[in-house]
């Protein structure tokens, strides 16, 4: 029985590397089209801030809206990546990543 952990424990590491990379990719194809979407269906976001805006909504989207928003890197943005980055906006937690990032980007101009 023993002689079967060690091995478990190794596959199930590894498996988690895999995901992790895997979530990784994902999220640095998404933060591909945010800045088009922004542009497309977010006018009112200054262009200097569309990093600030990509990282925030990207690092706050859950593991299926990074799934959508990364398709929609192969399909093209439409009003389904819209609604996407509206409902990661409407978090909390994502209002005060942009808080926190938007200031310090607006300095930088």
């Amino acid at each position: 029985m023993i002689r079967l952990i060690l091995p478990l424990c190794l596959v199930l590491g590894a498996c988690a590397d895999i995901q992790q990379a895997t979530d990784q990719a994902g999220r640095n194809t998404a933060k591909t089209i945010l800045p088009e979407a922004l542009a497309v269906y977010f006018p009112q976001v200054p262009k200097s801030l569309f990093k600030p805006f990509t990282d925030c909504v990207v690092d706050n989207a859950d593991a299926s809206e990074v799934q959508s928003l990364a398709a929609d890197a192969v399909t093209g943005v439409d009003a389904g990546t819209a609604d996407t980055i509206r409902a990661v906006l409407a978090r909390p937690v994502t209002q005060q990543c942009l808080a926190a990032a938007a200031p310090a980007a607006a300095l930088t101009l």
